[in-house]
């Protein structure tokens, strides 16, 4: 069985995380599968998803983290080539990642206790982003 849904959320731009555990859940919950995996993909190429422990220590530290790694810089290729502010963003995204695959057990997500799938906005701009979940199994 495949079911397959979208996500949408509103972000305040970069470095903003989002919880989106409990939507995911309902995704899966949803889809009838009971023993599978659900795999999340955000859409954009400045758009990553993944899971930690969603608090507010944490949502200060992941971004600060990605821009000591790669800060705003105008040096960066994709700079010198569009001028648009953001190249930081795609290597940030790039680095954590547009996706992620959770198992799924008696119809829900398999999450440790501290585990929350959170979106991070990477872009510089707020960005209203979709969230595709695709759940397989029977």
């Amino acid at each position: 069985m495949v079911h397959q849904e979208q996500i949408s959320i509103q972000t305040t731009g970069h470095g903003h995380m989002t919880d989106i555990t409990e939507q995911v859940g309902r995704v899966v919950a949803g889809s009838g599968v009971k023993t599978g995996v659900a795999q999340v993909f955000a859409l954009g190429s400045t758009a990553a998803v993944s899971v930690v422990e969603f608090e507010p220590g944490l949502e200060r530290d992941v971004p600060e983290m990605f821009d000591r790694l790669m800060p705003p810089s105008r040096q960066y290729g994709h700079e010198q080539a569009w001028h648009d502010g953001n190249g930081h963003s795609h290597l940030q995204a790039t680095l954590l990642g547009p996706s992620l695959a959770v198992p799924v057990s008696d119809g829900r997500l398999v999450l440790g206790t501290w585990q929350q799938v959170f979106h991070l906005e990477c872009d510089i701009r707020p960005r209203q982003r979709t969230i595709v979940v695709t759940v397989l199994g029977e």
